[in-house]
């Protein structure tokens, strides 16, 4: 140990000096374990410190568990340094780390700014200032919150505010209480699973569909059921002959991922064949908010009177890709399932983040952004479009452009999806085949078409490419 400790150009207080050396000295097995120390009187005289200072130290280091005081024997250090409960002691042998799992499918590759998978709400539009002054009364506020905080189902505020905008934007009458606040579809849709699904149990799912989706239940282990869409929305014909079917996922307001809108008629349909399957419907709702062409139908779940419906909604598209905020509607024994389940695996969301949301909401600066982000998406679509018309020599054309983020781009019948996915990548285009979202059935050539989150500029040179390759001589992979 040191003869001397402090220097005059330590800018460190006496004690935190003190204190780090006999730390030190211990970890570095200078004072080895079961040593006795010296007494707080040798040091003091050695280093030049107060005997109140070394006492300060040896009290704190007992307090943490690097020193034992022995009565009429002295200070010891401990058998039993605290550092060595934090270092996992391995009882097999090392393995060396798996290979990484590459993915799947491209959904993960979806970002803002990158033509033409940005598929995503434009980062730009987000208020964000507004958003960070109700953040932070919240969190002040946090704290003052006490017999509401501890709902695993979510604040209750939040929840009323949401129940308001289902039932004056979606059609849907429900209670606070019938939602339970999630991170976002995906958490929803496994909670469903937990809740409903046992292993073997037969999952209709839409094809081509969301591939999370998929993937979400087959850890269920169901069993997938591939349901048609065409570009007129579900295939009723094949839903009608699925036997057995635990629940059905679907997409109606704007099919993910081919964009068309599920009738009326053929939602009274779905609802019909449900009540007479004794089925679950999962009505994933994740892009409604932005209809281009007049209001968007009511949701499926404002038709159903039978509790089967369970309805999917998220903030994520609405609002920012970043917020991990969603909710889920249920009724009757349903909810009570879903909110056992949700109990178990405790609250999902921050609670200063749901009063933050809950008074956007209240604010009115929600539904401003959503007037704001569907001018501007709008504007962007139909700058896309014009672009495409003017310069692709109407060799292509497009559906699922009537709402949403994103519309699909249909290829001549002679182009290849690899190849022109190729060449436009060559161009710094990046475009997802639709064949990365089907899973049986065969469909035509195209790719999915991002603009939400990609600014005029961008727009103005990336469609301009793409109408080049669109109309330049087909290439075959």
């Amino acid at each position: 140990m040191p003869a001397e400790l402090v220097h005059p150009t330590d800018d460190r207080s006496k004690q935190e000096i003190v204190y780090a050396a006999l730390r030190d000295a211990i970890l570095q097995g200078l004072l080895r374990v079961g040593t006795q120390v010296p007494s707080t009187r040798t040091l003091a005289s050695r280093w030049a410190v107060s005997r109140g200072t070394l006492e300060g130290v040896y009290e704190r280091l007992c307090a943490e568990g690097y020193l034992t005081r022995r009565q009429g024997a002295g200070t010891f250090v401990s058998a039993e340094l605290p550092d060595s409960y934090l270092k996992v002691q391995p009882v097999l042998p090392l393995m060396p780390p798996p290979a990484a799992t590459p993915l799947r499918h491209h959904e993960s590759h979806v970002k803002s700014g990158q033509p033409f998978v940005a598929r995503l709400p434009d980062p730009a539009l987000f208020p964000l200032q507004d958003w960070a002054r109700h953040m932070l009364r919240c969190i002040n506020k946090a704290g003052e919150i006490t017999s509401e905080s501890n709902q695993v189902t979510g604040f209750l505020p939040l929840k009323q505010q949401i129940a308001q905008y289902l039932r004056e934007h979606r059609n849907i009458v429900c209670e606070p209480q019938q939602v339970i606040i999630t991170t976002g579809i995906r958490h929803a849709l496994a909670l469903i699973s937990r809740a409903f699904l046992r292993p073997g149990d037969n999952v209709a799912m839409e094809d081509p569909g969301y591939p999370f989706g998929r993937d979400i239940f087959a850890l269920a282990e169901a069993k997938l059921i591939d349901i048609a869409i065409t570009e007129q929305g579900i295939d009723l014909e094949a839903l009608s002959k699925a036997q057995q079917v635990r629940a059905l996922y679907v997409t109606p307001s704007h099919q993910s991922p081919l964009g068309c809108v599920m009738s009326i008629t053929k939602r009274l349909a779905v609802i019909d064949w449900a009540q007479q399957q004794g089925a679950l419907i999962i009505e994933d709702d994740y892009d409604s908010e932005f209809s281009y062409s007049g209001s968007p139908l009511p949701a499926l779940m404002s038709h159903d009177n039978s509790a089967q419906t369970l309805y999917c909604g998220s903030f994520n598209k609405t609002l920012s890709a970043e917020l991990r905020v969603g909710f889920l509607v249920a009724r009757g024994a349903q909810l009570e399932r879903l909110n056992e389940v949700a109990a178990i695996h405790g609250r999902a969301v921050a609670l200063h983040e749901q009063l933050a949301l809950a008074e956007f909401m209240r604010s009115g600066a929600f539904a401003r952004h959503l007037r704001t982000a569907r001018q501007a998406y709008a504007q962007r679509r139909n700058r896309l479009l014009a672009l495409l018309t003017q310069h692709a020599n109407g060799k292509y054309r497009v559906s699922g452009h009537e709402a949403g983020l994103h519309l699909v781009l249909w290829l001549p019948a002679d182009r290849d999806e690899a190849a022109f996915c190729q060449q436009a990548a060559e161009q710094g285009l990046q475009l997802q085949p639709l064949s990365l979202f089907c899973r049986s059935i065969k469909l035509p050539p195209a790719v999915m078409i991002g603009y939400a989150a990609l600014t005029l500029a961008h727009i103005e040179v990336s469609a301009r490419l793409l109408a080049k390759l669109l109309a330049s001589p087909a290439s075959h992979a």
